[in-house]
């Protein structure tokens, strides 16, 4: 729906504003775009938007001809974009990667984001509530102390939970 689209661009913008080349904006329907300024940023994005499992990630690779918004910005990424997303809504990651020919470091991203991406799929609820708090900064004690656990529940939980895998 729009307001779930209007949610997650305030959340990827709050989170990502200064790896983002443009604002992202709501393209057709409920669909997001946006260009990232890096690898790293677009891999964020994704685990962060498939982690809710609302919404289908298409990522295309390739040349991008930048406007003044996204919206309006063309190229070969954009096009592997669309057929990306496309896939993705056939797929159980949700995710999809589509790349122009020339792309060959690219080629084989999709399958090493699936691994990742079924890896959290499995997660639980008490293992993605370790993560949220290692993953904004604080120890694997500092987390027994948060969660009143103990230091050995909060390792047999991550390793449950893989964080050291991911």
């Amino acid at each position: 729906t729009p307001s779930e689209s209007a949610a997650a661009i305030a959340a990827l913008t709050e989170a990502w504003a200064e790896q983002l080349v443009l604002p992202a904006e709501r393209s057709a329907g409920d669909e997001i775009q946006l260009v990232t300024a890096s690898a790293d940023a677009a891999l964020g994005i994704i685990l962060q938007l498939t982690r809710t499992k609302r919404w289908s990630v298409g990522l295309g690779v390739g040349k991008v001809d930048l406007s003044h918004d996204v919206r309006e910005s063309t190229g070969d990424a954009f096009v592997a974009a669309r057929g990306a997303v496309s896939r993705a809504k056939k797929r159980v990651t949700h995710f999809g990667l589509e790349r122009e020919p020339d792309s060959t470091r690219a080629a084989h991203v999709e399958s090493l984001v699936d691994l990742l991406l079924l890896l959290r799929q499995r997660r639980t609820r008490l293992g993605w509530e370790l993560y949220d708090i290692v993953s904004n900064g604080a120890t694997q004690t500092s987390a027994a102390e948060i969660l009143g656990i103990t230091a050995q529940s909060v390792s047999d939980r991550a390793i449950a939970a893989g964080l050291r895998t991911e």
